[in-house]
């Protein structure tokens, strides 16, 4: 991609958002916030989780996703069968009497793991190091995946029968989690009328892998003023009991709080958000507005806020006064 200035790759940034949105609007029906947290965190190289009951959507969001980007897409499953090798690969031996190795669904560009949180903590682990170090190691040998990688995964409510929690070392790895609702009625009348009327919705590819990898960059080369960046960080070690910097709803209702890669990521978050937004550079409300979604699954509350009906985003909405 050949732009004279960073100014005009900013500007081809935010018209290609808005093609995106486009395609995948004629799919989506009101969900252009779920949409939007979705494509930043893809553009800040960062993973997704999204939450919610059965039926609203997730997995084909993420299909729709996958099909305006011309990158390599796998679905997973996930089961309570499902191994670790079913998803990395494994080595097989060949008529040469040599071990092959016959990479696994992990290696494409956009991966889809559907109901994480349904397959036990073994398998969930094998994700960490794909997700981490955009590699995997099988039998004492490392093969790199290729980038753009990022993993959408859906989840269900844990307090449904037959889910697994994930590890909180795996909650840390995803740079955002949505909570998905149910439509209002107006949007959930006109999902019904478009997906029973038999009408075949084609989308265009919008950005490819190379494209997305050249954002990544740009991205990475906004420039933040000081402020901003220091009321990213201030927010986030807000959220840690016990240390100089703690509000005091955290010392009162939060276990522990989150780490250094929130600040990263309210910062990368803020600077996309700012692009896509048609911004040249983040400011305090770039940060606010990804703060829930990074913030929630890295806050642990503790018996007194559920005793006294405290949610993790009630504890959010006051550190951002």
């Amino acid at each position: 991609m050949n732009f004279k200035t960073e100014v005009d790759a900013a500007n081809a940034l935010h018209q290609d958002y808005q093609n995106l949105l486009r395609e995948i609007k004629k799919k989506i029906y009101g969900q252009d916030d779920i949409i939007k947290k979705v494509l930043i965190s893809i553009f800040s190289n960062g993973h997704c989780l999204l939450v919610g009951v059965p039926g609203l959507a997730k997995t084909l969001l993420v299909n729709t996703i996958s099909q305006v980007l011309d990158l390599k897409y796998q679905r997973i499953q996930f089961t309570p069968d499902l191994m670790p090798s079913d998803i990395i690969g494994t080595e097989i031996l060949n008529n040469e009497r040599k071990f092959h190795f016959i990479q696994g669904p992990l290696f494409a560009n956009i991966i889809l793991a559907d109901e994480i949180n349904r397959t036990p903590p073994k398998t969930q682990s094998a994700l960490l190091e794909a997700m981490q170090e955009k590699m995997i190691t099988v039998s004492g040998k490392s093969y790199q995946l290729q980038e753009p990688f990022f993993v959408l995964a859906t989840q269900n409510p844990i307090e449904q029968e037959g889910t697994y929690p994930l590890p909180e070392a795996q909650l840390d790895r995803f740079m955002f989690s949505i909570y998905l609702d149910y439509p209002n009625l107006k949007d959930e009348i006109a999902i019904v009328e478009n997906t029973t009327s038999g009408k075949e919705i084609v989308l265009d590819k919008i950005l490819s892998g190379d494209q997305i990898l050249y954002y990544q960059k740009l991205i990475q080369k906004v420039p933040i003023n000081n402020n901003v960046l220091q009321y990213a960080v201030n927010l986030a070690a807000k959220t840690r009991p016990g240390t100089i910097h703690a509000h005091p709803l955290a010392t009162k209702y939060i276990n522990w709080g989150a780490g250094p890669r929130a600040s990263q990521y309210l910062a990368v978050g803020a600077k996309t958000n700012a692009l896509l937004s048609g911004k040249y550079s983040p400011d305090i409300e770039d940060v606010k507005e990804v703060a829930f979604a990074i913030l929630r699954h890295r806050i642990m509350k503790n018996y007194k806020a559920e005793a006294e009906g405290i949610s993790i985003e009630d504890i959010i909405t006051e550190l951002l006064k």
